[in-house]
C-alpha cells in the first residue's frame, strides 16, 4: 500500500502544475506537498537449510590376528552398547570414539572418523597369542602356548630386510618389528609384510630383538643405548646410554626394563620414570637377555656364571658356575633353570635357588637359549643336533640332525619345535616324538616367531609369513 501511494504523488503534482483546481472558474490554491520518506529495503531472501539427517553406521568386531567375528565382544558407542555388532544413528562429519572389549582380549579405544565411513570393522587381539618379547614371555621359555598353528604351511608374503636377521621378530597387534644387522628397525604389517616404518637404531652388527610395551616399542642398541619409541609412528619419544654395548633383548615388567652390558653391569631401567631404578656390578661382560620370574633376574655372564639378582633392589642372591662363558639366554621353567654353557659345549640345570641338577655335553659349541615345553628342554650345538632332554634329569629324550650348526635358539609352537641352521634351512619337529614334520629351504639363526593367525619364518637376511595351507 506504501509503493501505490508513492506512486500517485508525482501524478497529483502534474496537475497542480496544469492549473487544475475545484469549479472550473474559482481561485487557484497553493498545495503544500512534503517529501516521501525513502523506500524500505526488503529483508534479504534466505534459502532455509535442510535438517542434517542422521546417518546409519554400523561397528563390527573381530578376530585382529585370523579375521574371525567376536560374538562375545562388547562395542560401546555414545553410551550403546552391544554385542558382536552395533547400528546406530550419527550425523554426518562427526568423529566417534568406539570403545571394545572381550574376554582374553586386550580392550582397545578407537576413534572413529564416520564422515569417511558407514561402516567400520575394528579388531581386537588376544593377550595369550602375542610374542611381545624375545623368548615369547619373561621366563625366555621360548615356547608360545597360547598360538595354534601347525604345519603344512603356504607362504602368504615375504620380505627382504636388506641385512642379517640374527634375532627374531616380535609380534604384537597385528605388527612385526625386527632389527637387522645394519641397525635399521622395521615395523611390518603381519597382513601384507608392508613396511609401516623403518628406524635407525645408529649402530651395527645388532644382535637382540625389541620388545612390546604398551603403547611403545623398547629397543636396545648395539651402541649401548636403549630407545623408548612410540609403536604407531615409529618416533622416538627417549633414550639412555648404558655404560657398554648392549646385546640384551628388553624385558619388560611392569614398566621396568632389565637389561646386562658388555661393561659387566646389569640395570633395571625405569621406562616410566625415565630414570635408573638400579645397578648391578657384575663385572664380567654380558650378551644374554635376563630372565625375570617370582621377583628374581637370571642372568648369564662371561665368567661362566649364571647370577641371580633381586627384581626390586637388585640385591644379590646367588652365583654358580655354568663352566665357560655364557652368550645365550637362559630359561626358567617350573622351578628350574636351564643354562647354555657355549665353550664346555653343555646345557646346565640348576634349582631357581642355585643348587645344581645335571649337565647334558655335546662336544661342540651350545650358543642359542633352549626352550622348554611339557617337561623337556630342547636346545641346539654346533655339531649340528637339535636335542631334547627331560627337565627333570637331562636324559636324552631324542635328537634330529638339522643340516648344519645350531647357533640360534629353537622356538616350540602347538607341540612342534622349530630351529634354524647354517644349513640354511628350518626344520620342524614333533615335540614329543622327535619325527620331522616340517623343512623350510631357508634359514639361519632364528627359526620362528607369530601370532594366532600367522607364523614369521626367519632366514638369513629375510621374513616369510606362513598360515596353514588348508
Amino acid at each position: 500500500m506504501r509503493r501505490a501511494s508513492l506512486l500517485a504523488v508525482p501524478a497529483c503534482l502534474a496537475v497542480v502544475l496544469a492549473g487544475c483546481g475545484g469549479g472550473g472558474g474559482g481561485t487557484t490554491a497553493a498545495t503544500r506537498t512534503e517529501a516521501a520518506p525513502p523506500p524500505t529495503p526488503p529483508p534479504p531472501r534466505t534459502t532455509a537449510r535442510p535438517a542434517t539427517r542422521a546417518s546409519v553406521v554400523t561397528v563390527r568386531a573381530i578376530d585382529g590376528d585370523t579375521g574371525k567375528s567376536l560374538p562375545a565382544a562388547a562395542i560401546s558407542v555414545r553410551g550403546a552398547t552391544r554385542r558382536s555388532r552395533v547400528t546406530f544413528a550419527m550425523r554426518p562429519r562427526r568423529l566417534a570414539v568406539v570403545n571394545l572389549w572381550a574376554p582374553g582380549y586386550a580392550p582397545r579405544s578407537i576413534p572413529v572418523p564416520f564422515a569417511q565411513q558407514r561402516a567400520a570393522v575394528l579388531r581386537l587381539y588376544r593377550r595369550d597369542t602375542q610374542w611381545p618379547m624375545y623368548g615369547a614371555d619373561a621366563a625366555r621359555t621360548q615356547a608360545q602356548t597360547g598360538i595354534h598353528l601347525r604345519p603344512p604351511f603356504r607362504i602368504v608374503w615375504g620380505r627382504d630386510l636388506g641385512g642379517l636377521v640374527e634375532f627374531p621378530a616380535v609380534v604384537s597387534d597385528g605388527v612385526a618389528y625386527v632389527a637387522n644387522f645394519y641397525g635399521t628397525l622395521f615395523a611390518l604389517s603381519m597382513r601384507n609384510g608392508q613396511t609401516l616404518w623403518h628406524f635407525d637404531l645408529g649402530s651395527i652388527r645388532e644382535a637382540s630383538s625389541p620388545a612390546v610395551d604398551g603403547d611403545t616399542v623398547v629397543a636396545h642398541s648395539r651402541g649401548g643405548r636403549v630407545l623408548v619409541l612410540d609403536r604407531v609412528a615409529g618416533r622416538q619419544l627417549w633414550t639412555w646410554q648404558a655404560g657398554g654395548e648392549i646385546e640384551s633383548s628388553p624385558v619388560v615388567i611392569d614398566g621396568v626394563d632389565y637389561l646386562g652390558d658388555s661393561a659387566g653391569n646389569v640395570y633395571a631401567l625405569d621406562l616410566r620414570r625415565h630414570r635408573l631404578r638400579w645397578s648391578y656390578r657384575d663385572g664380567c661382560k654380558i650378551t644374554a637377555s635376563a630372565a625375570v620370574v617370582d621377583g628374581t633376574v637370571y642372568l648369564g655372564d662371561y665368567c661362566g656364571r649364571l647370577v641371580a639378582l633381586g627384581a626390586a633392589r637388585g640385591n644379590f642372591r646367588f652365583a654358580v658356575s655354568a663352566g665357560s662363558p655364557v652368550y645365550g639366554t637362559s630359561a626358567v621353567a617350573n622351578g628350574r633353570v636351564f643354562v647354555p654353557s657355549r665353550d664346555s659345549g653343555a646345557l646346565v640345570a640348576f634349582t631357581t635357588s642355585g643348587s645344581h641338577l645335571w649337565s647334558v655335553s655335546t662336544g661342540a659349541y651350545v650358543y642359542g637359549a633352549p626352550a622348554v615345553w611339557d617337561g623337556r628342554v630342547f636346545f641346539g650345538s654346533y655339531n649340528g643336533l637339535l636335542y631334547c632332554v627331560s627337565a627333570a634329569s637331562g636324559r636324552i629324550l631324542w635328537t634330529v640332525n638339522a643340516g648344519g650348526s645350531i647357533s640360534g635358539s629353537p622356538a616350540v609352537v602347538d607341540g612342534i619345535v622349530y630351529a634354524g641352521s647354517f644349513g640354511h634351512r628350518i626344520t620342524g619337529v614333533d615335540a614329543r616324538t622327535g619325527r620331522v614334520v616340517f623343512a623350510f629351504p631357508h634359514g639361519e639363526y632364528v627359526p620362528v616367531s607369530g601370532n594366532g593367525g600367522r607364523l614369521l619364518l626367519h632366514g638369513y637376511a629375510s621374513v616369510w609369513a606362513v598360515e596353514p595351507a588348508r
